[in-house]
């Protein structure tokens, strides 16, 4: 029966039902309460940035070279020597467990399949053992120092035995972001487990059943399986905001924490070409230019404008990777024809997610690797190594900075 069901979910989401990721944005929308849809969908403040990130693409245009003939586009690239069979990387989604039942495992389990990488938030709700055996292909660890230094220690050493190949330190956290959408729906109030506190929210639980049932059944509200307090275990969810702003992650901080890992570290949130340098110069292996997807602090640039910035400021001197609208393969092209290695997305497939689970995040994948063959095949681009950017024409005070 568990296969059939499992069938029947992969069928919800293919062609023609699911032809790109906003159809699995709609889908996602339909099957989760207004709460958790709101917090994969939503962004900081106004969520001008979340807009931005977006409209960034519609402002780069591309060249194509006509009369090529491209029988055959290699999307292989390689990120911190790892082979992937194409360049994208999940991004670190906290609380999948809310989107899908284990939802962090089923993500992970997709991505090896595809051959790409998973990153693992650190505020998940699988232990992060079991995500690295659910799948095939690499997998990276993401850093909160939620806990204190001797919980992210603990955490890096579980990861190490684990196989993680490369621990990713976030750097634009030093508190939540002003998630207006979160607070209305009562996010707070729902995990604070008080019924009288619940109630005025509750309905929207109530009013997907599906959702429900599967949540519970699931084990409901989650722990964080891989941060453990000493003496008390995994941190209870509603400690998280508090231990956020209690745990800001500085400069010096990566001193101790590149001596514990002693294999790669990608520094993620990345906004201007100064941090850029300092991360490069503390000999950090790969930068992520991010603004969190438009979820901490809003009015800052999108990221594909920043990317050419960064670019210049570091040269080939470490590996640059950059997330934050990916919604189309176009997009990726356009984010590699400006410098980067490859791209993370988190949105594109936390909607997968949340619609049909491991098959809907699988389907993501495919809508941007048919995608981005489409577009190398119309550019008249034989594979993706030789993207530039004479494949785009750029705003002018994009590369003036």
């Amino acid at each position: 029966m568990f296969r059939f069901a499992q069938h029947d979910k992969a069928r919800s989401v293919q062609s023609p039902r699911v032809l790109n990721i906003e159809d699995l944005r709609r889908a996602a929308k339909r099957r989760l309460p207004r709460v958790v849809f709101d917090y994969i969908d939503g962004g900081a403040e106004d969520e001008w940035t979340l807009r931005a990130n977006r409209r960034a693409f519609e402002a780069v245009t591309l060249r194509p070279r006509c009369a090529v003939a491209t029988p055959v586009c290699d999307l292989r690239t390689t990120v911190l020597g790892i082979s992937l069979s194409m360049p994208l990387i999940l991004a670190p989604v906290g609380s999948c467990r809310l989107m899908y039942p284990r939802g962090e495992e089923a993500a992970a389990r997709a991505a090896g399949a595809a051959g790409i990488t998973y990153t693992l938030s650190t505020l998940s709700g699988c232990r992060l053992e079991d995500v690295a055996a659910a799948s095939e292909g690499p997998v990276w660890y993401q850093l909160y120092l939620v806990g204190g230094r001797d919980c992210a220690l603990a955490a890096i050493e579980r990861a190490r035995k684990a196989g993680f190949s490369a621990l990713v330190v976030t750097i634009d956290t030093a508190v939540a972001g002003m998630r207006e959408r979160d607070i209305r729906n009562g996010a707070r109030e729902l995990l604070s487990g008080k019924l009288a506190a619940m109630l005025p929210f509750v309905n929207q639980l109530l009013a997907k059943p599906r959702w429900l049932a599967a949540f519970l059944a699931d084990g409901g509200l989650m722990k964080f399986e891989n941060v453990i307090i000493p003496g008390k275990g995994p941190m209870f969810y509603a400690d998280v905001t508090a231990a956020l702003e209690q745990s800001v992650v500085t400069w010096d901080d990566l001193t101790w924490i590149r001596q514990a890992w002693n294999s790669p570290v990608v520094i993620k949130g990345i906004h201007t070409r100064e941090d850029a340098r300092r991360a490069v110069d503390m000999g950090v292996n790969a930068l992520v230019v991010s603004n969190h997807g438009g979820r901490q602090v809003d009015s800052v640039a999108p990221t594909l404008q920043i990317l050419p910035e960064v670019m210049a400021a570091v040269g080939d001197r470490v590996e640059v990777l950059m997330d934050g609208g990916i919604r189309r393969g176009s997009d990726i092209a356009k984010a590699l024809c400006l410098g980067a290695r490859a791209v993370l997305v988190g949105r594109a497939y936390a909607y997968g997610l949340g619609a049909a689970g491991g098959a809907g995040v699988a389907r993501a994948i495919e809508i941007l690797r048919c995608d981005l063959v489409r577009t190398l095949k119309l550019l008249g681009c034989a594979s993706v190594p030789e993207l530039d950017r004479s494949y785009v024409d750029v705003p002018g005070d994009w590369l003036g900075k």
